[in-house]
C-alpha cells in the first residue's frame, strides 16, 4: 500500500478538478451506469445512505497522489449521505467521506484499452473496493476475458467469482444482464437484481404491467 504523508493538507472537493476531460467513446458507458443509478433512485427513494456515481472522478490516498483521481464508468458507496446539504457532489472525495471508498465499481470496457484488468484492478484492490464488475460485450475476445465478469476482494486481492445475476449480500444487490426496449429495439445492459435472482424492472416497465393489469391510471 502506498503510504501517504497525513501531515500533508489535503485539498477540499472544491479544490479539486471534477473531470479528466476523457470522453466516453461508446454509448454503453454513459447509458448502462444511468440506468443503474435511476433504478436506485426509484427502488432505494426512501434511503439516503448511498451514493451512486457516473463517471465521476474518485479523489483518494491510496494511490500515486491524492491529487490523482480515479473515474470509473459508475460506482457505489453505501453509508455516506445521499446529498451533501443542499448541494450535488462534483466529485468524490475519499476522506470528505469519513473515508468511506466505494463497496461497488463498474467499467465498461471500449475499443480503446483502458486498463480494466490490470492497472485499474490495482488501484481498486488498494482503494479497498468490495466488488469490481467488468462489462465487456464488445472486446472480450481480444482481450481473452468473459463478456460479464464480477470480482471480489479478498485478502487485498481480487478473485473472479461464478454466477449470473450475482449476488452482493454486502451491498444488498444482485448484478447481471439483460434486455432493455428502447424505440423497439432489445439492447444488453446491466440490471439490478434481487437475491431471488428476479430483475429489478424500470418504472415504464412497472407502468406497462399496470396497465395490462388494471387499465389506464385514473387522472
Amino acid at each position: 500500500m502506498v503510504q501517504f504523508d497525513r501531515e500533508i493538507r489535503l485539498p477540499t472537493g472544491a479544490e479539486l478538478p471534477n473531470s479528466d476531460d476523457t470522453p466516453v467513446d461508446n454509448e454503453n458507458q454513459n447509458f448502462i451506469p444511468n440506468l443503474l443509478l435511476f433504478l436506485l433512485k426509484f427502488y432505494w427513494n426512501q434511503r439516503n445512505d448511498w451514493f451512486f456515481g457516473v463517471d465521476m472522478a474518485i479523489y483518494h490516498t491510496t494511490g500515486v497522489s491524492p491529487l490523482v483521481p480515479v473515474v470509473p464508468d459508475g460506482f457505489l458507496s453505501l453509508g455516506v449521505e445521499r446529498f451533501k446539504g443542499d448541494a450535488l457532489r462534483v466529485s468524490y472525495v475519499v476522506w470528505e467521506e469519513n473515508n468511506i471508498p466505494p463497496i461497488f465499481a463498474l467499467e465498461i470496457v471500449s475499443q480503446t484499452y483502458g486498463g480494466e484488468y490490470d492497472k485499474k484492478m490495482d488501484i481498486y484492490a488498494k482503494l479497498g473496493v468490495l466488488y469490481y464488475v467488468v462489462y465487456n460485450p464488445y472486446y472480450w475476445r481480444r482481450d481473452q476475458h468473459q463478456p460479464f465478469e464480477v470480482y471480489r476482494l479478498v485478502n487485498g486481492e481480487y478473485e473472479q467469482q461464478i454466477g449470473e445475476p450475482f449476488w452482493m449480500p454486502e451491498v444488498g444487490l444482485g448484478i447481471g444482464r439483460g434486455r432493455y426496449n428502447d424505440g423497439g429495439s432489445q439492447l444488453e445492459v446491466l440490471y439490478w437484481f434481487d437475491e431471488r435472482g428476479n430483475r429489478y424492472l424500470t418504472a415504464e416497465e412497472l407502468l406497462a404491467r399496470y396497465r395490462e393489469r388494471f387499465g389506464e391510471l385514473p387522472e
